[in-house]
């Protein structure tokens, strides 16, 4: 079994908001059962702690949306949305099936509030890519600030999407996992 390691907000000083796990998301429909939990595998969760540690005298904390991705979820994330722009094939492995990726957000330490990225999470258009300047300047400085943290920290960019990060090389290096990996199930039926 690969271990994986659960992020929760205690032990990470991290929000966690698993959009997959409520039915705001691009499907419209919860992918994951409430109470699913965070998980990344170990090397993963080391850079996380790194981030972690590089935004706080910022005064900022990260809000993560997704991480550990089961297989059987790609697959119904790629049936509802086959866009190999914005969505890796389950036929080639998502590194989010690896433990190896992590959707997030910068938001403000005191308050929560998340910082404007100029787009919403998972908007599947090219105003979510990396360098877009199409959006406000306020919202690009936020993406770069974001991208400051996770590359310092160790995390490769998808230049698609100013939310996702993942190890590099993950493919070579961490099998995509299924569902059963943590026991019971975590996918809706």
């Amino acid at each position: 079994m690969v271990p994986l390691v659960r992020v929760t907000p205690d032990s990470h000083d991290v929000a966690i908001d698993l959009l997959y796990a409520t039915a705001d998301n691009f499907t419209h429909k919860p992918v994951y059962k409430t109470g699913a939990g965070c998980f990344l595998n170990a090397e993963a969760e080391q850079l996380l702690r790194r981030a972690v540690d590089l935004a706080r005298p910022l005064g900022l904390r990260l809000k993560i949306f997704d991480a550990f991705r089961p297989a059987e979820a790609q697959w119904v994330l790629w049936n509802h949305t086959p866009d190999p722009g914005f969505l890796a094939d389950p036929r080639r492995g998502s590194p989010h099936s690896m433990g190896a990726a992590i959707d997030l957000t910068l938001v403000d330490g005191d308050s929560g509030a998340e910082l404007d990225m100029g787009t919403a999470f998972d908007e599947f258009t090219p105003r979510s890519h990396h360098g877009n300047q199409d959006i406000p300047a306020e919202a690009q400085r936020n993406r770069h600030l974001l991208m400051g943290v996770m590359t310092t920290a160790g995390w490769d960019f998808y230049r698609n999407e100013w939310w996702h990060y993942q190890l590099f090389n993950a493919r070579a290096h961490h099998p995509v996992l299924s569902d059963s990996v943590l026991g019971p199930d975590r996918m809706m039926p």
